[in-house]
């Protein structure tokens, strides 16, 4: 059955005859498409409250959980209405209550790989593992048969951290189902983490091809597109969300940060002078005529380049053991022929170090987290790996200003930063 539309899927969900479990898939996806359909499905669902089994289903498809718990406890027992009782339990994570639901549509003679399944995905999400392996274990018997199993399969690997067995399970689920899109999508994403960004874009290119909007595999890969300088085709992805849900504050933002991004002027002569300073900052000590004394104090000192240079200054030279001012003299001639000088890379503009005191309410092993923990969107956690943020510490050196004037960085990543933050009790520094 094919969802043609919205009246399609309203007519075959409160029709006469209760849908399969694979058509309530299908509604699901055709429900959440579009806002437009969303919002036309909630009014038809608010109509037909009367049909509990029915509305709690539709209540479910539109993730308000409580509702649809409500509503399907209500209703008339049968397989149908534990077995969305337990999604929509789960949806409330109300997880214990979520697999006594299931164990309930199994004893109601429910798909039992079907359920299982379920079963499997609530108790990682319950961070219940050892659990959920020995549900998994128990339909082993589905292993390159079914790409569902090797999906939940997937994910329950990757949330204990096994990425590499976690990758060969969807790999597995995307053979034996091409348009499996949550396995794509999550290829893509790991793909995406190791860096391997071509593959990444073809899993993503894959779910766009197939899918009417997975709205987060189009952000994601209009976030490879921009940073590849594809403004255009990041463009398009974007706008293809804003299609079908036009209210999208993300991709809104996106939007206008694709936008900002194309009227950015390069600097080809600018560029050209970076490029031969990084030529000359990269020439080894060994290349210029030093005293032996000299040439031996900069090795023990691990300065091998004329770079290593501009980051240490005259007092630190001179603070060690038999460097003196013939020696700081010889490499200060040095510098002086290519127009440098000591010291003058830590001249450049850097954040002050945060000490746990400068944020209220943070200590040591707070500010000590990784930008990992913040749990970020892949945009966002590029332009971090661009500015060599590591730490919450290095994060709240940082002003907005220092932030945006990173490539690519715009509003939108800033909010996302500023409201994982907040929710640490942090905060990026303020200028006085």
């Amino acid at each position: 059955m094919v969802m043609e539309s919205i009246a399609d899927a309203t007519e075959a969900l409160f029709g006469n005859q209760m849908i399969s479990f694979a058509d309530a898939r299908k509604i699901e996806n055709s429900v959440n498409s579009s806002e437009y359909n969303k919002i036309k499905f909630a009014e038809e669902v608010d109509k037909n409250k009367s049909n509990q089994l029915a509305a709690g289903i539709g209540m479910l498809f539109l993730g308000r959980y409580a509702e649809a718990v409500e509503l399907l406890k209500k209703s008339s027992d049968c397989k149908e209405k534990f077995f969305f009782l337990g999604c929509a339990l789960r949806g409330a994570e109300k997880y214990d209550e979520a697999l006594e639901a299931f164990d309930k549509a199994l004893k109601q003679k429910a798909d039992n790989l079907l359920v299982v399944l379920e079963k499997i995905d609530t108790l990682r999400l319950a961070k219940k593992f050892e659990e959920a392996e020995k549900q998994a274990e128990t339909c082993a018997n589905f292993a390159k048969v079914s790409a569902d199993y090797h999906y939940q399969l997937g994910r329950l690997l990757s949330d204990q951290g096994k990425y590499e067995e976690a990758i060969s399970n969807f790999e597995i689920a995307a053979e034996l189902d091409p348009n499996h899109h949550r396995a794509l999508f999550h290829l893509a994403f790991a793909c995406d983490l190791r860096g391997d960004d071509e593959a990444a874009i073809d899993y993503y290119k894959q779910i766009k091809a197939s899918s009417p909007v997975y709205v987060n595999a189009l952000l994601n890969l209009a976030v490879l597109h921009e940073d590849r300088g594809e403004y255009e085709k990041a463009e398009s992805c974007v706008e293809m969300v804003l299609n079908c849900h036009p209210n999208h504050k993300r991709a809104q933002l996106f939007l206008k940060d694709i936008l900002s991004s194309q009227d950015m002027v390069y600097d080809e002569e600018k560029e050209k002078l970076k490029s031969r300073r990084n030529k000359i900052l990269e020439i080894p000590i060994s290349d210029f005529e030093l005293s032996v004394r000299s040439r031996n104090c900069l090795k023990k000192m691990n300065i091998h380049t004329i770079g290593d240079l501009l980051r240490i200054t005259e007092a630190e030279l001179l603070s060690y053991k038999n460097f003196g001012e013939t020696s700081l003299t010889e490499i200060k001639r040095i510098l002086e022929q290519k127009g440098l000088r000591l010291g003058m890379a830590l001249e450049d503009k850097k954040p002050p170090a945060v000490e746990p005191e400068a944020v209220d309410g943070a200590d040591a092993e707070m500010l000590g987290k990784t930008v990992d923990d913040l749990e970020l969107s892949v945009r966002a956690r590029r332009c971090l790996q661009r500015l060599n943020i590591r730490t919450l510490a290095e994060l709240c050196a940082r002003t907005e200003a220092e932030l945006l004037g990173c490539k690519n960085f715009g509003v939108t990543s800033l909010n996302e930063i500023k409201e994982r933050l907040s929710e640490f009790g942090l905060g990026l520094r303020k200028l006085d």
